[in-house]
């Protein structure tokens, strides 16, 4: 039984994309609200997509980066909260959280992505000229 979990957990750190859909489709069936399960899922797969950004880096390079992912994460929400700040005079923390959160799916997003091929290009190339 274990294996099978760790199985399904390591599919979806793996395709965070198939994490978000999971989420996505419970939730909408209980909530019934589609703008509500689209923002849980966006929520849930951000911490999916971090996870699978470290994950590739270190298959690609055999090095971690978590300390800069950490900083990246970091950077974003003190200039989120400078911006907020300037522009409200007055820092919502709720929204301002939200903000980060979101921001910071699609910087993973992006991150994911351009990691995923960069690492297909890689092994390709690797396997046609070796």
């Amino acid at each position: 039984m274990s294996s099978v979990f760790s199985a399904v957990i390591a599919t979806i750190v793996t395709i965070p994309l198939l994490g978000y859909l999971i989420v996505f489709i419970i939730s909408k069936q209980l909530t019934r609200n589609h703008r509500r399960s689209v923002h849980l899922a966006i929520d849930v797969s951000t911490l999916l997509l971090i996870v699978s950004v470290h994950y590739i880096t270190v298959v690609i390079w055999e090095k971690s980066f978590l300390g800069i992912i950490f900083i990246t994460i970091l950077m974003t929400g003190i200039i989120f909260v400078i911006i907020h700040w300037k522009t409200k005079e007055e820092i919502i923390f709720l929204q301002l959280f939200k903000g980060i959160w979101r921001f910071n799916f699609l910087l993973f997003f992006s991150a994911y992505i351009v990691l995923v091929l960069y690492g297909l290009i890689q092994r390709v190339a690797y396997s046609v000229f070796l």
